[in-house]
């Protein structure tokens, strides 16, 4: 049973505190033992394997679930909100209504005060309104509503008279990320917040998280959205919960050494273990001369050693081999409900190619992906496949559509032998074993699976199959990193073409070598860049033109007779080497301090936001800098 308390306050404050948190579920342990403090303004990245607990961890923390053993204890008037994985929505509902179906205590007044407005006034209902107006100007909820019309506005949201029943998956979670920011609160639980959102509003939470200093816990997939913003990351693994304090690149490093120590610790063990064992085979008239609490000792050791799991095998199988037409499309164009959505797009793939699609949520993606997979026809053009183009479709629909079928049953169904590579096979159930699925999971009904595993489920289903042209939608939501992990490598053993809709960067980085980019105006185009590369190319366009248009208004000026520099500015020149030398050493300080691990997570929060003030200063300094050279040149 969980016992919750309040917390008072302190220098940094310390918003939530759990002490020995256990929980089983399904007659299975989770974790136990989990013991941790969130400070006022850190965020932190929860992660581990798929059916590990994160998702049941945060359901504790924020009340929804009781645990079995433990206490929580909250500051004093917390506000706490979570963005749960799957958005409950009334499909009639419009998205203002959705607003007010949230149970945050400032909306609940809105409604409570909305409510007593249509009824008729009494002295007591009067009295109420009186108490409600005040409580609510003392919260700040009058302006709710328009902080929710403005996010939705940012994100390219819906408008507030859409139905709820008319979004895609991408357009309920802009509302409903709209919505948890739009009332003020102290601490945000959020669950994979960057499943099916495109990059552009994946990229504004990081800004919104982090410039506002929102204290949250985050679980995600996403390395990159991880390593932009979180400070601690917390990772639960076999039962227990390990903190790294640091980015998500140091808790790489940190895990790798913890691992290491503990293989060193289990070989001690195993050698005191061995040394221990020798005594016990003894007669017992030499133990009878011993200390008999050996053999609790030895029991102990025992316990104590971890079993450790078989490497998981790298993700692989046998392509079946390509002609040398594999798919080409022909000026095709696709419309819904009267709107263009593919206008005219031409490509022929060529071997081993890697593309990545990118765009906005309901930007055509996935069309272009059931086009190619014969989902649906296309309007205009033709697309046409190779004789022996074997194409495998991981689409975002769940297809395990049989819920009651056994793990073993349905890849037995799909491939009894599965071929890993030329001239080697494995039955289904040593293939289930190699990604993820111990024998104990192959008897279980498919509705007993996390939604991580079934989609992991489903994802080697696809593999099985010996695809040479690969479709991936969306192929990241819901995986743990650890199989996002093994899938980047199978892609980088596979031979054969692949695309790929996505809004993981990192992925994306690890996948694609080329990009095909849907346009506003619905077209597609190409680039022959990774992602970052893609993006850098993006941003440094972004700021030619602005050095254009700056340079322009100064061109436009009435020139100066005067050539060189004033004597005002030659002491600026003088003064902003200075300037550029203290800040490029700032920089390099600060750039040492994130890996180490001794800084308060607290204060590697300040360091992070001087570090990119420091960037912002170098840079306005340089460019301030090379004008003044330049001119003292004349």
């Amino acid at each position: 049973m969980i016992h919750s308390s309040p917390l008072g306050y302190c220098a940094h404050m310390v918003v939530i505190s759990v002490n020995n948190l256990e929980k089983t579920l399904k007659d299975s342990p989770l974790f136990s033992n989990v013991t941790f403090a969130v400070e006022k303004g850190t965020r932190i990245g929860l992660i581990g394997q798929n059916g590990c607990g994160k998702s049941t961890l945060l359901k504790l923390l924020d009340g929804s679930m009781e645990s079995d053993e433990g206490t929580i204890s909250y500051a004093k008037d917390i506000l706490i909100s979570t963005l749960s994985q799957r958005i409950d929505i009334d499909e009639k509902m419009s998205v203002r209504d959705f607003l007010y179906t949230s149970i945050h205590p400032h909306i609940t007044l809105l409604n409570r005060y909305n409510y007593l407005l249509k009824q008729k006034e009494t002295p007591k209902s009067h009295k109420e309104i009186l108490h409600l107006q005040h409580l609510i100007e003392e919260v700040d909820a009058w302006h709710i509503l328009n902080r929710y019309e403005s996010f939705l506005s940012e994100l390219n949201g819906p408008s507030l008279d859409t139905l709820m029943g008319t979004l895609s998956g991408g357009g309920v979670k802009k509302v409903a990320v709209s919505r948890l920011f739009a009332a003020k609160n102290d601490l945000v639980f959020l669950d994979e917040i960057t499943n099916h959102l495109d990059i552009q509003t994946i990229k504004w939470i990081e800004n919104y998280l982090v410039s506002n200093s929102i204290t949250a816990m985050i679980v995600t997939h996403d390395r990159y959205f991880l390593e932009n913003v979180c400070q601690t990351i917390f990772e639960l693994d076999g039962g227990s919960l390990y903190s790294y304090p640091g980015s998500y690149s140091t808790y790489l490093i940190r895990r790798e050494e913890r691992y290491a120590a503990q293989k060193a610790e289990q070989e001690k063990i195993k050698s005191i273990l061995r040394v221990e064992l020798k005594w016990l085979q003894r007669g017992p008239r030499a133990r009878a001369t011993k200390d008999s609490g050996r053999i609790d000792r030895i029991a102990a050791l025992q316990e104590s050693i971890v079993v450790q799991e078989a490497p998981r095998k790298d993700f692989t199988s046998l392509a079946v081999k390509s002609s040398k037409k594999i798919v080409d499309i022909e000026n095709v164009s696709k419309w819904y409900d009267g709107k263009k959505v593919i206008d005219n797009f031409s490509h022929s793939f060529l071997p081993m190619e890697r593309v990545g699609l990118i765009g906005e949520n309901g930007s055509g993606k996935s069309t272009l992906l059931d086009l190619i997979a014969k989902e649906i026809e296309c309007d205009e053009g033709t697309i046409e496949r190779g004789f022996h183009t074997h194409i495998g479709y991981y689409d975002q629909v769940d297809a395990l559509i049989n819920f009651s079928t056994t793990v073993l049953d349905f890849m037995s169904d799909i491939a009894p032998l599965i071929y890993i590579e030329k001239g080697v096979s494995v039955s289904a159930a040593k293939f289930l074993e190699l990604f993820g699925f111990p024998i104990s999971l192959h008897r279980q009904p498919i509705s007993l699976l996390s939604g991580g595993e079934r989609r992991r489920l489903y994802l080697i289903s696809i593999l099985a199959k010996s695809p040479n042209f690969l479709l991936l939608d969306e192929p990241t939501n819901d995986l743990d990193i650890d199989t996002i992990g093994q899938l980047e490598l199978f892609l980088s053993n596979f031979e054969g073409c692949v695309l790929i809709a996505s809004h993981d960067r990192a992925f994306l980085d690890s996948s694609c070598d080329t990009l095909f980019i849907f346009e506003e105006d619905k077209e597609i185009s190409k680039s022959p860049y990774s992602y970052s590369e893609w993006e850098q190319r993006g941003e440094e366009e972004k700021a030619s033109k602005k050095d254009e248009i700056i340079k322009e208004k100064v061109d436009s000026r009435p020139k100066r007779e005067t050539k060189g520099l004033t004597f005002k500015e030659k002491k600026e020149l003088e003064k902003i080497t200075d300037t550029i030398a203290s800040l490029e050493k700032e920089i390099a300080s600060l750039e040492a301090s994130f890996s180490d691990p001794s800084i308060d997570p607290l204060a590697m929060r300040d360091f992070t936001m001087r570090y990119k003030e420091s960037q912002k200063e170098l840079e306005v300094s340089l460019l301030r800098w090379e004008y003044l050279e330049e001119k003292n040149l004349e």
